[in-house]
């Protein structure tokens, strides 16, 4: 629906127009995702700043451009956090990638994590979607659809986020000689459990006493030391089924990370272009109909050339 916007998402929605290639330069993270924009293309900024965080209700309200260090930053100061990928860039960036968080296990999913969002459309107005809490949203859930789509739908300049507490303890502990796979059947709840075809990575939360528990279970499978962190990622990030990182030697990975049960690696080299049914190809196209049928929303890019 389209509503009344301040300032600022009104200049947002003035400087994207309705007329045009245009697509949001946030800070280039993930520049490359999904495909190059070809050149004249209109580079705007999105509004930045944190508008509210209701610790009482874990939802803070943020505009797109707003760094997620700076969001983080923020609500660690009051004991909280969101689902957002740590990898640096913007909010509205994070959220058109779609990227889930290394600690995806204990965080949760990006697209669970949205509850509103305040976007331009392909004709220059601008809608809000979704609602301030989980119990106000009925309907089409739109926020998951804009989520990962590359600003292809709508050009994101604000939103509201689900936080969660972060918990009191974190510990990383990494192993040699542990299946990554084990893990998950081992352990109650782990936040992380990465593998790099040698070592085992788990990152344990919450209570000291459920952490000793959880580290106690792991010993039952191998032999563990504590780590400072997890391992440092390759650039490529890949999407698969979660079933398939059990199998990763039919793919030329290079060096990698996979992230056991959430089905993400990532890989020194691209992920190839992967075969998509004519199906959803035409129900992509469709929704891109709907959206934007002069197709001015970040041209050259595609969710289905995206990991």
């Amino acid at each position: 629906m389209t509503t009344a916007v301040d300032r600022h998402m009104a200049a947002f929605a003035s400087d994207i127009g309705s007329m045009g290639p245009v697509a949001v330069e946030g800070s280039r993270t993930r520049w490359d995702v999904g495909g190059e924009l070809p050149p004249g293309t209109h580079l705007v900024k999105a509004p930045t700043g944190i508008l509210e965080h209701r610790p009482e209700e874990m939802t803070v309200r943020a505009r797109a451009g707003t760094a997620v260090a700076e969001l983080h930053a923020e609500l660690a100061s009051r004991g909280q956090r969101t689902a957002l990928a740590r990898r640096g860039g913007t909010i509205g960036g994070a959220l058109a990638v779609g990227e889930n968080d290394l600690s995806v296990l204990g965080r949760g999913r990006v697209r669970d994590c949205v509850l509103q969002l305040c976007y331009v459309s392909a004709e220059g107005a601008v809608v809000k979607c979704g609602g301030p809490t989980v119990k106000n949203v009925s309907g089409f859930d739109l926020p998951r659809l804009i989520v990962g789509s590359l600003g292809t739908l709508g050009l994101i300049g604000e939103v509201i986020l689900r936080t969660n507490p972060i918990p009191p303890t974190s510990q990383w502990v990494v192993s040699s000689d542990s299946d990554p796979f084990m893990v998950l059947r081992a352990v109650a709840r782990p936040s992380a459990v990465l593998w790099d075809g040698t070592l085992t990575f788990v990152e344990l939360e919450g209570y000291a006493a459920d952490v000793q528990a959880q580290q106690n279970a792991l010993g039952s499978i191998g032999h563990w030391a504590e780590a400072v962190g997890p391992p440092e990622l390759p650039a490529h990030r890949w999407s698969l089924r979660p079933s398939d990182l059990r199998h990763l030697e039919q793919y030329a990975l290079g060096p990698f990370v996979a992230c056991a049960g959430a089905g993400t690696v990532f890989a020194t080299v691209p992920q190839p272009l992967r075969a998509v049914s004519p199906t959803i190809l035409a129900l992509a196209e469709r929704v891109k109909q709907e959206f934007d049928p002069t197709k001015r929303l970040s041209p050259g890019r595609s969710a289905m050339r995206s990991a």
